[in-house]
């Protein structure tokens, strides 16, 4: 971690991520969890089941979480130019860094705007091909919470509003990383539901299960990141009737990690050009996952 601390160290303080600080605290978590699975496997005489490890799906996992770290940092490089103008050149007020209700409003504006982004990432194929290597995984476990995009164009679009509302730049950065570091502990098996009024306005293992399942109750619920009340206002709410099945709804047969993240993008290209009408092109880009054209009418003979 000695390399991590380097960099840290060179950056300015608001811009030290909070996600790296976090990391050895990941791998403790997800080092645990795995012994544990494997113990309980053991005693059990069982095949590993969805909660567990898979070692080739966890490696992927977490190869694709490191990669992200670099990709996440070079995207974030790039909006913190776009929003230091739009918060200096557009914003109408600015916001104190040193006012709790301006961490209100940058915690609970990124929660929101996660939901959002999380939504019409599940809704737009375009989109959802950079978001789907998250949900490409047949097991549910704190490795599976590091299998993070490469591109993260959508969300930094996203946040822009924060800073037109004059919430500072960076505030929006630690804001966004603290909304990540809580969603790791929600991805596992072994956390059941917990006390109802925490279950009412958090996200939990039980409602995050539910966002992965590829059964058909379950598909395209639970986008909330923190809070569960987004799902629950605005209609995309399910509660776990029973343990999900995981994955795609057309696996991905592969640990290969430049496979996982770009095979969708191959798809639409294909799709794409295959199709006849630009309206079935856009459809295929833009529409939802699954999306095809009907078939024109046959005229009877």
């Amino acid at each position: 971690m000695d390399g991590i601390r380097v960099l840290l160290d060179a950056l300015p303080a608001p811009m030290r991520d909070p996600v790296l600080f976090a990391i050895p605290f990941f791998l403790l978590l997800l080092v645990l969890e795995w012994t544990a699975a494997r113990k309980l496997e053991t005693l059990a005489g069982e095949r590993p089941a969805a909660g567990a490890y898979s070692r080739r799906d966890a490696w992927a996992s977490l190869s694709m979480g490191l990669v992200s770290v670099a990709t996440t940092a070079a995207w974030k490089g790039g909006a913190l130019l776009a929003y230091s103008a739009i918060y200096a050149y557009l914003a109408p007020w600015h916001l104190s860094a040193t006012r709790w209700y301006t961490w209100v409003i940058a915690l609970v504006g990124v929660d929101l705007l996660f939901y959002t982004y999380h939504r019409i990432a599940h809704r737009v194929r375009l989109i959802w091909a950079t978001h789907q290597a998250h949900h490409s995984s047949q097991y549910f476990n704190f490795a599976t919470a590091l299998r993070q995009k490469w591109n993260n164009s959508g969300e930094i679009l996203m946040w822009i509003p924060l800073p037109l509302l004059g919430v500072p730049p960076w505030m929006v950065f630690a804001s966004f990383s603290v909304n990540l570091i809580y969603q790791f502990w929600v991805h596992t098996e072994r956390i059941d539901k917990l006390w109802r009024p925490l279950e009412f306005v958090f996200n939990t293992p039980s409602h995050h299960r539910v966002h992965h399942g590829m059964d058909r109750l379950y598909l395209d619920r639970n986008y909330g990141g923190v809070f569960i009340l987004w799902d629950r206002l605005f209609g995309t709410f399910q509660a776990e009737e029973f343990r999900p099945h995981y994955g795609l709804t057309k696996q991905v047969d592969s640990y290969n990690i430049w496979t996982l993240q770009t095979h969708e993008y191959l798809a639409i290209a294909r799709d794409v050009r295959s199709a006849r009408r630009w309206r079935d092109r856009l459809g295929y880009a833009f529409g939802p996952p699954g999306w095809s054209p009907r078939e024109a009418a046959v005229s009877p003979k």
